[in-house]
């Protein structure tokens, strides 16, 4: 999708106003100099392979999202066809992505799509919003780059961007807030076009210039406006920051199970299962979770697969 990077119509909101406008044209142009040719970007992707991608992201970088995707997309090139597979086969194909539930979701997500729209990713965004697994950001995320709308589409780099820039600290809350939602909205360009650049502009500047670490203002289109950068980059003060762990937790445990059962096409019996981890208090725990889950099938006699419903 071409457009112009700037908006005929004046921003509604007076933070708009003030804020807005003087940071969509730099950004959006940096963007289309600047912005990595990523598969789920390109027309033959579609809104499916939008929606495919959405939910690969979360919480896992690019480069291990890539392979995974574009053989997902060789195998289910719409939703119907991996809404006729079984759960279990999503599961197996998600690899180690992480957080395998998204695979169950987005099989569910499929599975309403062909039920529901004939097949087709709806446009809009209530219908999108009303799909099982899919929350406000995936809903915004895939009206807006799949189909061009207007919407506020707050992932992590997103907030950072904002929050450096307009707010004028090193780093947003730990959950998305409300006053992030309205400050979001206060600054979208009005036109719709421009608006679904603009998100996926600001997206991208802050996955390669305004980073977590190390972030590179020299590089950065809006450097000379960032509230943050102006008031000498203070720094957090706000609650401690979650760092993610894996060592020697249920996920890595859960992981390594999880990736006995892939590795297998036939029930695999609890045996298998135990030798993966050594300490059999949290290797149970972990493996009720899975089932709990519905990412683990139990069957008669001690034996477990991927699901198949």
């Amino acid at each position: 999708m071409t457009v112009s990077t700037k908006s005929p119509h004046p921003m509604s909101s007076p933070v708009g106003d003030a804020l807005g406008e003087p940071l969509h044209a730099p950004v959006i142009d940096w963007f289309d100099e600047h912005a990595r040719d990523l598969p789920w970007r390109r027309p033959e992707a579609g809104p499916w392979g939008v929606m495919v991608s959405e939910f690969m992201l979360q919480q896992t970088p690019v480069s291990r999202v890539l392979p995974v995707y574009e053989q997902w997309l060789a195998r289910w090139p719409r939703p119907a066809d991996l809404a006729a597979d079984a759960p279990g086969e999503a599961v197996r194909a998600w690899g180690r992505l992480g957080y395998p539930r998204r695979a169950l979701r987005l099989h569910g997500a499929a599975a309403a799509i062909t039920e529901r729209h004939g097949g087709d990713v709806p446009t809009d965004h209530a219908q999108l919003l009303a799909l099982p697994g899919i929350g406000e950001y995936t809903a915004a995320a895939v009206a807006s780059f799949a189909y061009g709308q207007r919407h506020a589409v707050l992932d992590t780099n997103v907030r950072r961007v904002f929050a450096r820039a307009v707010t004028g600290v090193q780093y947003p809350p730990n959950a998305t807030t409300a006053a992030e939602r309205k400050l979001a909205r206060a600054l979208l360009p009005e036109d719709e076009g421009i608006a679904a650049r603009w998100a996926a502009a600001s997206m991208e500047l802050g996955a390669l210039v305004c980073t977590a670490k190390n972030e590179t203002c020299h590089r950065c289109p809006i450097a000379a406006q960032c509230a943050w950068r102006l008031a000498g980059k203070p720094a957090h003060d706000g609650p401690p920051r979650r760092g993610q762990t894996y060592a020697g937790t249920d996920r890595q445990v859960r992981g390594r199970l999880l990736a006995v059962l892939r590795e297998a096409h036939a029930p695999v019996p609890q045996a298998a299962l135990d030798r993966v981890w050594h300490e059999p208090v949290q290797r149970a725990r972990a493996l009720d979770g899975l089932v709990a889950d519905g990412l683990v099938e139990p069957l008669p006699g001690g034996l477990y697969r991927l699901p198949l419903t």
